[in-house]
């Protein structure tokens, strides 16, 4: 999808971008999958709170296993 440089590396922008859905897609689906499960059990906002909270490591796990090459 990004470009990359002539030494097989992802360019910053590109990088910075891919790190940004990385961290986005698990925080909307864990949210509005918690959303879902609040509106058909009637809990609200608990199942939203914790499906937020489960996307931190989630997302974070994968974040580290894209910068992993670089560290």
């Amino acid at each position: 999808m990004f470009r990359y440089s002539n030494s097989g590396m992802k360019s910053p922008v590109g990088l910075v971008l891919e790190i940004g859905y990385t961290i986005a897609i698990p925080a909307v689906v864990f949210a509005f999958g918690g959303r879902w499960l609040d509106r058909t059990y009637g809990t609200e906002p608990w199942f939203t709170i914790a499906g937020v909270l489960l996307s931190l490591p989630v997302g974070g796990y994968a974040v580290w296993r894209k910068l992993k090459p670089f560290l």
